[in-house]
C-alpha cells in the first residue's frame, strides 16, 4: 500500500461527524464499547464500523479485556496526523515566494 493511501485514512478518519463524536468522548480518556455506543447513541455494527476506520488510521488504539473492548487515542496517531496536516498545508522550505 502507498503512503498516500495509508495518509488518506487517516483524513477519512476526521471525514464523519460520528468518529469526530467519538474522538471527543475519547479525550477524556479510554471508553469501553458500550459506553461508546451509549453516548452516540449509534447500534453495535454502526459502530464497529467507525472504530475500524479510526483504528486503521492510527489514531485510536484498543485493548481486549474479556469480552469487552476499550478504546483510547493513541497518542503517537495524533501526533502523526498533526505533522502531516502541517506538513500537506505548509510550503516547502526550498520554495520561493513570489
Amino acid at each position: 500500500m502507498t503512503i498516500h493511501r495509508e495518509n488518506a485514512k487517516i483524513f477519512m478518519a476526521f471525514s464523519d461527524i460520528t468518529r469526530l463524536k467519538v474522538l471527543e468522548l475519547l479525550r477524556s480518556g479510554e471508553q469501553s464499547a458500550s459506553t461508546l455506543r451509549e453516548m452516540i447513541g449509534s447500534g453495535q455494527s454502526t459502530l464497529s464500523h467507525h472504530m475500524k476506520i479510526l483504528l486503521e488510521s492510527g489514531i485510536v488504539t484498543s485493548r481486549k479485556l474479556g469480552k469487552w473492548t476499550y478504546y483510547s487515542i493513541c497518542e503517537t496517531g495524533g501526533a502523526y496526523a498533526n505533522k502531516l496536516l502541517n506538513l500537506l498545508t505548509s510550503k516547502k522550505e526550498n520554495e520561493k515566494e513570489e
